[in-house]
């Protein structure tokens, strides 16, 4: 029996329906979160690559359940070996898995755990696809994502999560995902762009959202299901910890939104609603490693932090000239590194464990773990993802052709349009139109405008 199952005994837990119920929900709105990070970043291109954005995100659903299925939970969640690596052979084909078996002493069975997994899997990739905007292949890019979760994503989550793994063992914390979900994704879209190069008319064409509307929709779910996502990480919520959770995912959401915004006015002049999307989204990231170790209060903190620091973070593509196209970078990467680290400053000691943060009396140490936990996880993803890009362009291709861009990616690489106008109706051509039965109308008759 691999390390990480319990049977149903006398001496262990049992099953918790109410638990159960309660992870297979929050499964459920993480897989909320794919389509809502694609109606958010489809929103933010232009009309022509609306398509491609929304399917960049999509199929990430498709490649990453079959490979999760296949070796992607006994990589992460199995036997270690090093401490780098898992495996297991019973969770490969998640065949060797009774319906009765507990994960880890939890009362969810095992099936769950690896659902909700699965979930955070899926959604890490497709945060990458914003970098990528108006330019990727997307052949390539499925390969990208099948190599890139192999061998980045799986041993990542395994430092991070798994019994054994590096960073688990040093005493990193993450609650959710700050780092294997979020530095890594973030460090990874620089690995990648930094080996395609830039958009034609970088800097030069006016490249704004195409649907401002729709980026709202795409952050407003986001939102909501982050909820799952975060709240759901403790397993369960017996001793209250997920609860905390779930309100200090509220309010540095908040917070985080706020300081944008006001960040946004002093510098810029304007509320606009792309800054309230992004700081929500700053916010969220921000505060996934850190809200199970820190107060309400602190919750605010962070999120104001990060609201203020990843807002001025996203113009730096400017002045650095790497073309993180929907500030992937400027977000995820930064908001992810400033929640890990700032959890050496405010952990209370009294929520999910008792290390303590610099401002709470526990000196520079939990500081020093997370400094660690973030530039491994950096340094890897970023080299691991640009080896895995260059790698990739040399067998495909990365990128569509210059003309192909010009023109829309959506019809090169999908043969559709994300609107089509041609039956709307109206225009001069259906008003000076013969009837479709009787007389045509006199040439000679005044038709009003």
């Amino acid at each position: 029996m691999p390390p990480g199952i319990t049977t149903l005994a006398a001496d262990t837990p049992t099953l918790s329906a109410a638990n159960t119920g309660f992870m297979l929900i929050c499964s459920a709105l993480v897989m909320l979160m794919t389509p809502a990070l694609a109606f958010f970043y489809g929103g933010m291109v232009r009309v022509k690559s609306t398509l491609n954005m929304l399917m960049m995100s999509f199929i990430s659903l498709g490649i990453v359940t079959i490979l999760w299925v296949l070796y992607g939970f006994s990589l992460a969640f199995g036997t270690d070996t090093g401490s780098v690596i898992g495996w297991s052979q019973d969770f490969v084909g998640l065949s060797g898995i009774g319906v009765t078996e507990l994960w880890d002493g939890y009362t969810i069975p095992v099936y769950v755990f690896a659902v909700f997994q699965l979930m955070f899997a899926v959604l890490t990739p497709a945060l990458i696809s914003g970098a990528l905007a108006d330019r990727v292949k997307f052949t390539s890019w499925a390969l990208f994502i099948t190599l890139w979760v192999t061998v980045v994503y799986f041993p990542v989550a395994h430092w991070v999560w798994g019994a054994g793994g590096w960073l688990y063992e040093l005493g990193v914390i993450d609650f959710a995902g700050g780092t294997a979900v979020h530095i890594n994704a973030g460090a990874a879209a620089l690995g990648v762009i930094l080996v395609i190069g830039k958009r034609v008319g970088f800097k030069k064409d006016p490249m704004r959202p195409h649907s401002l509307p729709l980026v709202m929709l795409g952050a407003g779910l986001l939102w909501f299901g982050w909820f799952g996502f975060n709240a759901g990480s403790w397993l369960g919520n017996d001793d209250g910890v997920g609860a905390v959770m779930f309100v200090n995912t509220q309010v540095a959401t908040g917070a985080a939104m706020l300081a944008w915004l006001a960040y946004e006015k002093i510098r810029h002049g304007a509320f606009t609603t792309l800054g309230a999307a992004s700081g929500a989204v700053a916010g969220l990231v921000a505060i996934t490693p850190a809200g199970g170790a820190v107060s309400p209060l602190g919750a605010i903190a962070v999120g104001a932090i990060a609201g203020v620091l990843c807002a001025m973070a996203v113009g730096l593509k400017y002045k650095l000239g790497y073309d993180d196209s929907l500030d992937v970078v400027g977000v995820h990467l930064v908001g992810g590194i400033i929640g890990s680290l700032l959890v050496g400053f405010f952990a209370t000691g009294g929520v999910q464990s008792d290390a303590k943060g610099l401002f709470y009396g526990g000196g520079l140490d939990q500081l020093g773990k997370q400094a660690v936990g973030v530039f491994a996880v950096l340094a890897y993803s970023l080299v691991v993802s640009a080896l895995l890009a260059f790698l990739v362009d040399k067998i495909l291709g990365m990128r569509v052709d210059e003309d192909d861009e010009i023109s829309g990616i959506d019809q090169v690489e999908h043969a559709e349009t994300a609107y089509d106008f041609s039956g709307a109706g109206g225009g001069a051509a259906s008003r000076t139109a013969a009837p479709a039965t009787g007389p045509a109308a006199p040439t000679n008759k005044k038709v009003d405008a």
